[in-house]
């Protein structure tokens, strides 16, 4: 191996380790509480290494949030298998619910936090979250060509589900269920009925 090989092995093995420090310490305080100082003395670097690979902390949590999308499309794909899509579609719902119910901080911080904006805008295109839409958008697709839900634009009933799938999580997530003493508001299980009614009034 060259010494200008062994040179960029190096760099990306000093970025993984920050990421993975920084990864770690976002799901054990949330974002913040997780700084570059506190990822610098977590791998015993100096800030300013840690500022070498990045620029700020929003570029690191950029990083953390595609991982999020990583995990979250794995689960979706898990499920091509399903030839009804209707079905598909329903199950993507529970998917994208229990994702969220299981890793609140990931959902946090990949839907409603503004922390990776800025560094989203400097991309052409958001890529990881056009991977989930572009999936949710082709098995809605699919209904409509099978007349399965009533019949509207692609893009809009596809809207319509993220919206009120998105709407259900963060009302429950952020306690707004609770503060308005629904009753079994922190039953999770009222999320995937309330959402099963919504999925029953798009079917033909």
């Amino acid at each position: 191996m060259s010494i200008k090989d062994r040179k960029e092995r190096d760099k990306l093995d000093r970025r993984k380790l920050i990421i993975e420090s920084a990864t770690k310490l976002f799901l054990e305080q949330g974002y913040e509480k997780t700084s570059i100082r506190n990822i610098a003395d977590d791998i015993e670097y100096s800030p300013a290494t840690i500022y070498l690979y990045f620029k700020e902390k929003d570029e690191i949590f950029y990083v953390i949030h595609e991982q999020g999308f990583d995990l979250l499309n794995k689960e979706f794909i898990n499920h091509n298998q399903i030839t009804d899509p209707f079905e598909r579609l329903a199950e993507l719902g529970k998917i994208y619910l229990n994702f969220a119910l299981t890793n609140p901080d990931y959902y946090d911080l990949m839907f409603i936090m503004r922390a990776p904006l800025s560094e989203i805008k400097c991309h052409s295109k958001w890529e990881a979250g056009e991977n989930s839409f572009q999936y949710l958008l082709n098995t809605v697709t699919e209904c409509l060509d099978k007349k399965l839900i009533v019949d509207g634009d692609p893009i809009i009933v596809s809207m319509s589900i993220w919206s009120y799938v998105h709407g259900l999580i963060s009302l429950f997530i952020r306690e707004r269920l609770q503060s308005v003493n629904i009753e079994g508001e922190q039953n999770p299980n009222l999320l995937a009925q309330s959402l099963d009614y919504f999925l029953k009034t798009l079917k033909v």
